[in-house]
């Protein structure tokens, strides 16, 4: 009888570390998201601002008011560790703008297709700021963070896309194998630089 309780309560535990693992996270810190978050940073799975096919997820109502062609820190928390990178992208007339999530190498598994890495974006181009950001292979509390150069441009609320790929993973239902988080910018250019004409024009 004993046996068969540490049996059980054993194979519930791996089922949890199982499913604790096939999951990542991740928080957006600065700038504000544009969702309200949970402490898991959720919801984050949907392309390309994240909500799930479940729950679209609450605006926070924020837009962040920054100047052009100066730096701005941007700062995740890894809540649920997964191997993999970061990218950085930013829309100013539609979320429509925004690359697609990046392509990804698979290995077939016993449960299905499990990612293996993905395509990097390098010499980055517009909408792309930065990519493969934040690599990793292992486990860390400490934030992530980075400054980035913004482009010299006006736009009322333009969308900074932070994406996080995830290597070891199993396909998501919503979102594949990236988790997503946004942020609203109200940038306005700074009159002493030229327009940075890599980036459309406000409509």
């Amino acid at each position: 009888m004993r046996n068969s309780i540490r049996l059980a309560v054993s194979a519930c535990f791996f089922v949890a570390v199982l499913q604790l693992h096939a999951l990542a996270h991740f928080t957006l810190l600065e700038p504000a998201s544009w969702l309200v978050e949970n402490k898991l940073g959720d919801p984050q799975k949907m392309a390309p601002c994240g909500g799930t096919s479940a729950d679209a997820g609450k605006p926070s109502e924020v837009v962040g008011k920054v100047i052009g062609g100066q730096k701005l820190k941007v700062k995740v928390l890894e809540t649920v560790y997964h191997p993999g990178h970061y990218r950085i992208a930013l829309a100013v007339n539609s979320r429509g703008e925004l690359p697609p999530d990046p392509e990804v190498v698979t290995k077939d598994s016993e449960r299905g297709p499990r990612s293996v890495s993905a395509s990097i974006q390098n010499p980055v181009k517009p909408p792309v700021i930065v990519d493969g950001l934040w690599a990793h292979a292992a486990r860390t509390t400490e934030p992530f963070e980075t400054e980035i150069e913004l482009p010299n441009i006006n736009c009322k609320k333009c969308t900074l896309q932070i994406i996080q790929f995830m290597a070891e993973h199993g396909k998501n239902a919503d979102g594949d194998y990236s988790y997503h988080h946004c942020a609203e910018l109200q940038i306005t250019a700074d009159k002493a630089k030229p327009i940075d004409s890599r980036w459309p024009t406000e409509r």
